[in-house]
C-alpha cells in the first residue's frame, strides 16, 4: 500500500472553469487558513483503499491510521511505502507487527501514486466552491472519500501505473 496526508480548508484556490465566449466567470474566495487532514493509504494492485480525517498530523495520529489500516486488513502483511514526513519517521511512532514501512526517496511526490488521489479530490469535490465551514469542509471531503474508496477499478486506473499489464 501507499500512504500519503492531504490537507483540505477553507483556503480555495480558483481553478479553470467553463464559461460562455464573452462572459467572465466569477469564482468566490476564502483566505482563511483553517485546515483538515485526510490520511489514505491505497493499494494500486486491487483499488483497496483505507482512509481517515484528523484534525492534525504528529506521530499519533500517524500511529492512528496506521493501526486502523492493520484492524481494516488483519490477515494480510502490509508493506506501506511512504515518504519521509516528520511524523512518518518520529521514534514515537507506533507500527503495527503485520506492517513494515518503506520510505520513497526524499523530493519525490511524483513516485507516490496517493498524490492523483488529492488531485482526482480536488478537482471533483473541491475546486471553485466556497466553504462555509470547517465542518462543511470536513462533511465533502468524508463524502468524496467514501465514494472513491467505493470505486476500486477507478482507484486502480488511477493510481496502478500500469498494475493491469503486470502479473504479480
Amino acid at each position: 500500500m501507499f500512504q500519503d496526508e492531504g490537507r483540505f480548508g477553507l483556503l480555495n484556490r480558483p481553478a479553470r472553469c467553463w464559461a460562455p465566449k464573452g462572459i467572465r466567470p466569477i469564482v468566490k474566495c476564502r483566505l482563511v487558513r483553517q485546515y483538515t487532514y485526510a490520511f489514505a493509504a491505497i493499494s494500486p494492485q486491487d483499488g483497496v483503499m483505507d482512509s481517515l480525517i484528523l484534525p492534525w498530523v504528529n506521530a499519533e495520529t500517524m500511529s492512528l491510521f496506521l493501526a486502523i489500516v492493520a484492524e481494516r486488513h488483519p490477515d494480510e502483511f502490509i508493506v506501506m511505502v511512504l515518504d519521509g514526513a516528520g511524523w512518518h519517521i518520529a521514534e514515537e511512532l507506533a507500527v503495527p507487527l503485520n506492517m513494515k514501512l518503506v520510505f520513497l526517496p526524499p523530493y519525490s511526490p511524483e513516485l507516490n501514486p496517493v498524490e492523483h488521489l488529492w488531485d482526482h479530490l480536488r478537482e471533483n469535490y473541491f475546486s471553485n466552491f466556497l466553504f462555509s465551514s470547517m465542518t462543511a469542509v470536513t462533511d465533502e471531503l468524508c463524502r468524496a472519500l467514501h465514494q472513491t474508496e467505493l470505486d476500486p477499478l477507478m482507484l486502480k486506473s488511477m493510481c496502478g501505473f500500469g498494475y493491469d499489464n503486470v502479473n504479480i
